[in-house]
């Protein structure tokens, strides 16, 4: 039986999602699929440049945050009592 591989397979390849016995039949295909392996590469490239992406939150998100957390206990249990 020959196992046909779809993008998806090489998304779980390239995110290391295979199980070893997978990933030699992956890279078969790889190699003797061309359309495959050019989808790998620019599935790589992609990761690659999605991992240089740097996200921070507004300051006025920070902000909301810590102003909850002082007016509010971290306990659910304490918030009760109070009631």
């Amino acid at each position: 039986m020959i196992k046909t591989f779809t993008q998806n397979d090489v998304i779980r390849y390239v995110y290391e999602e295979t199980l070893p016995e997978e990933n030699l039949l992956i890279e078969d295909a790889l190699m003797s699929e061309p359309d495959l392996m050019t989808f790998f590469l620019e599935a790589l490239e992609l990761r690659a440049l999605m991992n240089k992406i740097e996200r921070q939150p507004r300051k006025n998100t920070i902000q909301y945050i810590l102003n909850y957390s002082k007016h509010h206990s971290a306990t659910p249990t304490a918030r009760l009592r109070h009631s």
